[in-house]
């Protein structure tokens, strides 16, 4: 199936995959170097991602101290079989390391060929601003994209906060869980259906959300843009993803399918980017009333 979806991917235009180290223990980059081998593309005809944190159970197999990213990025490059990856992302879920230090680790990697450039994952503007400063300061490279999580329910920092960046210094967005976990979908609209992953082990923090008086507002939101989505003649899915697409500075929108058909009415999102006039976003923005205030957004319609 992996492999029916990338090649599906790759024949429509999609030249970007993502993955990450702790993705499936590591097995994630290994079926995605399997299939880039078999497949043979021209390796400058597409963009490969990972992220370094969470390697392994040791202390030194995890975090982001100049050992674990470049053994980190060792050991992805030998699961993905490839000789560089083009962006490694340092996914920072806390300070465990100097930032001069991940600065100076990220461009080795750069500098000994093993990344064309770096990026950050879940870091706030702070810390971005701060990578770039000690780059700048030192004559090392600064970090070029920041992986965010973006959708109906999580705009400010995309929306308000990372634009400042854009301006600043060039750092665009790929952004991520553009469905929220599948509940834009509309599949919690009638309560927890047993295939979903809101049922799976390990995720009760989304099903006590769904329950939650903010979660029970969140679907009433969705069943109207439901008949929005209807409106415009396409599915609740493309629609949010394409409002996502519309947003200034986001580069790219990150897209997890579980097969080809649901990967294929995804990509249907591109024909209702056209559509989302700006009378159209206005009209959402009243309907989900979160919409962040002083935020430099202009839609590219």
């Amino acid at each position: 199936m992996a492999e029916s979806v990338l090649t599906v991917a790759y024949d429509s235009g999609v030249n970007l995959f993502d993955t990450a180290e702790v993705y499936a223990s590591g097995r994630a980059e290994t079926t995605l170097g399997n299939i880039l081998k078999k497949k043979g593309w021209r390796r400058s005809s597409y963009v490969v991602t990972t992220k370094i944190y969470w390697g392994g159970p040791a202390e030194t197999e995890r975090g982001l101290s100049r050992k674990h990213i470049i053994e980190g990025l060792r050991g992805s490059l030998s699961r993905l079989q490839l000789d560089y990856v083009d962006i490694v992302f340092a996914n920072r879920s806390d300070v465990n390391a100097p930032m001069e230090e991940i600065v100076r680790a990220m461009t080795f990697v750069i500098d000994q060929g093993l990344a064309m450039y770096w990026g950050t994952s879940r870091w706030n503007v702070v810390e971005i601003m701060e990578a770039y400063s000690i780059a700048r300061q030192f004559n090392l490279v600064p970090p070029v994209c920041e992986q965010a999580e973006y959708h109906y329910f999580q705009r400010d920092k995309v929306e308000l906060h990372l634009p400042e960046l854009y301006h600043k210094i060039g750092v665009g967005a790929m952004t991520w869980s553009p469905l929220a976990c599948g509940l834009l979908t509309g599949k919690y609209n009638e309560g927890v259906p047993e295939s979903s992953r809101a049922a799976m082990k390990g995720y009760s923090w989304l099903k006590e959300r769904l329950h939650s008086d903010e979660g029970k507002k969140q679907l009433s939101k969705i069943k109207e843009l439901h008949l929005l989505a209807d409106r415009l003649n396409c599915t609740a899915a493309q629609l949010a993803i394409a409002w996502c697409l519309r947003s200034e500075g986001v580069s790219s929108v990150l897209l997890g399918v579980s097969n080809t058909e649901q990967f294929l009415e995804n990509l249907g999102s591109l024909r209702v980017l056209t559509q989302l006039t700006p009378p159209l976003i206005t009209e959402m923005d009243a309907l989900l009333g979160n919409k962040p205030r002083n935020g430099k957004k202009e839609g590219r319609s």
